[in-house]
């Protein structure tokens, strides 16, 4: 299979074009400095364009990785310096060469998160967007990757980047899958499993760089089995991951910044809570991340499709692509036993309350505040005044809206339509196909295509069209208390602000046959999911 892959992956590079290569060295580890040196080849007449990109996949605001850069070189193929012009912050112009460019920069970096790069005697971190020079033009090529740990260090690798020639060296069909393929190099922990799927083993790996013991890690990959197989039954099949296989990695050291990070064929997860201690929000992690495989890496909205490393990236469809993975990453951990009932019922009342009784309902849409996200994903306004008022985060208002849709098409079928089949109708349509240039998606949905899908799933236009009109695109609240109550909760105002989901059970109230039969379609295992 991988040998397929890699057969496919030159055959599909545009012909006669040459691969880039880079060399990632570690000489300056212990200042937090990583050494990069790159090749262009073929490179046309005039001035290379060197590029510096201001976002990563998976965040929404710009993060301006230049700032980093230091000490950008270039000379052409027998070591002749080459002149380099950096007319704005971004951007570095080499002229004079004879087709090949060869280049040289530091990047700085210590912060290990999602998002930016740490170098340091015991591992190097690394985000492409926040480590990559790359070519504007190249963006089709193939491209080389090398690392040489340090010497003496007892260093290995986790990517998701396909395999080269050897240990070290690694390969991406072009520029969007590189820049969406994480890296750790440490001596971390690894642990790997398979799930069959329908003819296909896909492969799951487990590199967790941490302070633990064998035993943390043990029992920690047998919950991200259990996630890995639960999350399959919402969209009905594994993704065909490149190689066959998805890696989970992981940093849980004190130093740490807490994050998380999707990617097409892996996650890069971060905190500073050790294994044994952050057990719930580790897992929470997991889950969110791998619903991802499908939700935002394949099912795609055109807004994201390509990925533009220049400008921040806008879509109007992140309370579907970031806040259905937050609901659904909490129904899998209580389909897959590893969340009770009690604590989902408590987790879903964090999102229904800030929808309910948030001002910021009223001051704009769902629609409006995915739009939001540039200013406020990590690296613009953390006011709420300066955006006018209270704001209800994506992750938020799309979780809320996730569990109303959910529950809306239950109790209007009797369970025979869920939200799971609205996923796999969507995954079906515009996840599933192969896509011929991996790292792009070959069918995007809009906005559009998510109501025309809903429509066709509960068999019901005016349904769908309602739904979008007063949830998606108005500031209206689905009716939560009564449809939770069909499920045997109590929807009921804190003394404080907020609300409580509790059991009836809890409540003083006999728990029906009905409702015990509800409740346990909508949080049991798929696998049981049989109303």
């Amino acid at each position: 299979m991988l040998v397929a892959v890699l057969v496919a992956m030159a055959a599909s590079a545009p012909r006669g074009q040459a691969p880039t290569s880079y060399r990632f060295t570690f000489a300056e580890r212990e200042q937090k400095v990583l050494q990069v040196e790159a090749i262009f080849t073929g490179v046309p007449a005039g001035p290379l364009q060197l590029r510096m990109s201001r976002s990563s996949p998976g965040r929404y605001a710009l993060h301006d990785f230049a700032k980093n850069v230091s000490d950008v070189r270039a000379t052409d193929a027998a070591g002749n310096a080459l002149e380099v012009a950096h007319p704005n912050p971004h951007q570095w112009d080499v002229t004079g060469h004879a087709g090949e460019v060869r280049v040289s920069y530091r990047v700085s970096g210590d912060r290990v998160d999602g998002t930016y790069l740490a170098i340091d005697a015991s591992h190097a971190h690394i985000n492409m967007p926040a480590a990559i020079l790359w070519a504007r033009g190249f963006d089709d090529r193939p491209i080389i990757v090398r690392f040489e740990p340090p010497p003496g260090a007892a260093w290995r690798i986790a990517t998701q980047l396909l395999v080269g020639r050897d240990a070290l060296t690694f390969t991406a069909p072009n520029l969007q899958y590189l820049m969406d393929s994480p890296v750790e190099l440490s001596a971390f922990a690894l642990r790997t499993f398979t799930v069959p799927d329908d003819g296909r083993t896909p492969v799951f790996r487990v590199a967790v760089h941490h302070t633990g013991t064998d035993a943390d890690l043990d029992a920690f990959v047998r919950d991200v089995e259990a996630i890995v197989r639960e999350t399959r039954f919402v969209f009905g099949e594994y993704p065909a991951f490149e190689a066959n296989t998805y890696t989970f990695i992981a940093d849980y050291l004190p130093r740490n910044s807490g994050d998380a990070m999707e990617h097409r064929n892996s996650t890069m997860m971060t905190s500073a809570r050790p294994l044994a201690a952050g057990r719930a929000p580790h897992l929470g992690s997991v889950s969110h991340e791998f619903c991802h495989a499908w939700n935002v890496e394949r099912i795609r909205p055109a807004s994201l499709e390509p990925f533009n490393f220049d400008d921040a990236n806008t879509s109007s469809e992140l309370w579907m692509a970031e806040g259905f993975c937050n609901y659904y990453g909490s129904l899998v951990l209580r389909r897959s036993g590893l969340m009770s009932v009690t604590d989902y019922a408590r987790d879903l009342a964090g999102a229904l309350s800030t929808v309910i009784a948030t001002p910021g309902r009223q001051l704009r849409s769902a629609t409006e505040v995915s739009r939001l996200a540039p200013l406020v994903d990590g690296a613009g306004i953390t006011n709420p005044a300066a955006l006018g008022g209270p704001y209800i985060s994506y992750y938020t208002w799309g979780e809320a809206l996730g569990a109303g849709l959910d529950l809306m098409l239950r109790d209007r079928t009797d369970g025979r339509v869920t939200l799971d089949h609205y996923m796999k109708a969507l995954w079906t349509r515009f996840g599933r196909s192969a896509s011929r240039r991996p790292g792009y998606v070959e069918a995007p949905y809009t906005m559009a295509d998510l109501q025309r899908t809903l429509a066709e799933v509960a068999d019901d236009q005016t349904f769908a069209a309602e739904f979008f009109k007063r949830y998606i695109e108005g500031g209206e609240v689905v009716d939560y208390a009564r449809l939770l109550a069909r499920a045997g909760f109590v929807l009921r105002p804190r003394s404080t602000a907020g609300y409580d989901v509790v059991l009836v059970e809890d409540a003083g109230q006999p728990l029906t046959e009905s409702q015990r039969k509800f409740r346990d379609a909508w949080l049991s295992s798929a696998a049981r999911n049989v109303f």
